[in-house]
């Protein structure tokens, strides 16, 4: 079905409209959330950090390795005060070693 115009006349009326953010998990984030992904729900004027206090909120085992981790945002490096919209795909980042 396309979209349909509003009652109105203007801006066309969306279906299926996607409404929630993807998370990525990596290393030890992901061992202690137990999974590598994660969907939840956008909410207006959503930024890095408030995404991060409610994956937190679900996934409490995450908090110890929030001073540690950097974040990307469709692929590109952020701040904790970017903007996040619905549909992006935030990644978590902790610091790894190797040798």
């Amino acid at each position: 079905m396309p979209n349909q115009r509003s009652p109105r006349g203007d801006d066309p009326i969306a279906y299926n409209v996607t409404v929630t953010v993807t998370i990525l998990l990596f290393a030890g984030a992901a061992e202690r959330a137990g999974t590598r992904r994660l969907e939840i729900p956008s909410e207006p004027d959503d930024t890095v950090e408030r995404v991060r206090d409610r994956v937190v909120a679900c996934r409490p085992a995450i908090a110890p390795l929030l001073p540690t981790l950097l974040y990307a945002l469709n692929e590109e490096y952020v701040k904790p005060s970017a903007a996040v919209s619905p549909g992006d795909t935030l990644a978590f980042i902790p610091p790894v070693s190797g040798g």
